[in-house]
């Protein structure tokens, strides 16, 4: 796994400086690192304070959404009545993305430290991480970090003799795709099926077991201590003024140099591609890259020249989303592999939403059945218009994942889906 940064700039107290060393997974090399530092300057803030530092800063949520998470811990209400919870989203399960789970492996004690630092400026009582089931390795990890840091009494019911207490507890998921959306982890965590819910109530009015809860994202919560540490400014000095700061980016595909990079914000995505990554391996050109995970659209090898912030890719047509790019060469046949990302949103579809469960499904459908050789003309008509009722119309978004890939393909490789109807063939040259 690779981890540069692509900047000249002094970047040791973020997010991919220790990853790969074996000492920084426990208290004491964690420690010396400096290590919970930011912690123990939140502890003498006062809880406003840090959440304006945050918002200050223009760190936005690196789950998918980028949101500005200061401005989402200031949606919780004050001191009142009933408990305050916060919310880690580990349960990472974007095709494409695998940064998060690589942050709780190697550096667990730099998101406790985030986790403690954010509830403090929400004056939560609680912290929940939920984590993705399959992720046993770095379970057992946090696991012991946790233990540790309880230990050392930067968790628990006084700490560190500050007058402020908050407990932590790792609950493990069940490996439901659908439980990466926060509500849908939310029910999950209460013990019932990880089915989205209707918003409003949003959490921070009536999350987890009806109270008001704050839901953030592992890469989010592990950027914050570095934030606190250092300020706003020094953050700024990375990205551009809408899109701040550094992000973990999970390239994939076919690349020369596949791997986790942390790169600055606002970086081509033509140089992420063939600069960080080396570019298409034996010399095959590029046919289409889907920047964010697999439920943002495709672009083609034409549209890599777009800065990677979240406004310019949206401009584009895409989003930055979860920063996860799949790199297809030519060889690769988009129905293909289009048919295998619906199949994937269609097995996991809670099928809550009537759109959603069927909708997905019939997307499947055709597209084999095109695949195989048996589709027809109208069957490209179906596809478009199955995308209109799939949009907008379900409770979470991940029909529009469904739809997201799937119309930009219909739109910028129309020709790979007739040819296979009209000949049965295959434009990809491999």
């Amino acid at each position: 796994m690779s981890w540069p940064h692509r900047h000249d700039r002094e970047t040791t107290t973020l997010l991919s400086a220790h990853q790969g060393e074996e000492e920084a997974r426990t208290l004491d090399g964690w420690r010396e690192r400096g290590g919970y530092e930011a912690l123990e300057q939140a502890l003498g803030m006062e809880p406003d304070e840090i959440t304006s530092v945050v918002k200050d800063a223009g760190l936005r949520g690196r789950g998918g959404a980028g949101f500005p998470t200061g401005v989402k811990w200031s949606f919780m209400p004050g001191e009142g009545d009933g408990p305050h919870y916060l919310a880690c989203n580990a349960d990472e399960s974007e095709p494409g993305a695998f940064k998060d789970r690589e942050i709780l492996r190697w550096t667990p004690h730099l998101l406790i430290e985030g986790c403690m630092i954010a509830a403090r400026a929400i004056r939560a009582e609680h912290v929940y991480v939920y984590v993705r089931g399959e992720f046993f390795p770095a379970i057992r990890i946090l696991n012991r970090a946790v233990t540790e840091a309880y230990e050392d009494g930067w968790i628990g019911e006084d700490v560190r003799g500050s007058g402020w207490g908050c407990d932590l507890t790792v609950h493990v998921g069940a490996g439901a795709y659908i439980a990466g959306e926060e509500t849908g982890m939310l029910s999950s965590l209460e013990g019932k099926r990880a089915e989205p819910k209707i918003k409003p109530p949003f959490p921070a009015q009536s999350g987890a077991f009806g109270q008001p809860t704050t839901v953030n994202n592992v890469e989010t919560l592990a950027s914050v201590p570095a934030i606190v540490r250092n300020g706003a400014d020094w953050y700024r000095q990375w990205g551009t003024e809408k899109s701040p700061g550094t992000k973990m980016f999970c390239c994939s595909g076919h690349l020369e140099r596949p791997g986790n990079y942390e790169l600055e914000l606002g970086m081509s995505l033509k140089d992420v591609v063939f600069d960080v990554c080396g570019g298409v391996p034996e010399g095959r050109e590029v046919r289409a890259v889907i920047p964010g995970g697999s439920s943002t659209a495709m672009l083609s090898r034409e549209e890599l020249d777009v800065a990677t912030t979240y406004e310019d890719l949206q401009e584009a047509g895409s989003a930055l989303g979860t920063a996860s790019p799949i790199v297809m060469d030519e060889s690769t046949c988009l129905l293909k592999a289009m048919r295998r990302i619906a199949h994937f949103y269609a097995h996991e579809s809670c099928g809550q939403c009537v759109q959603c469960r069927e909708g997905t499904a019939w997307v499947t459908k055709i597209l084999r059945r095109i695949e195989d050789g048996d589709g027809k003309m109208e069957d490209i008509d179906n596809l478009y218009d199955l995308c209109e009722q799939l949009t907008g119309r379900t409770i979470c978004v991940l029909a529009d994942s469904v739809v997201f890939p799937l119309k930009s393909s219909l739109e910028k490789f129309r020709d790979e889906y007739e040819a296979h109807i009209l000949r049965d063939a295959c434009t990809a040259t491999g």
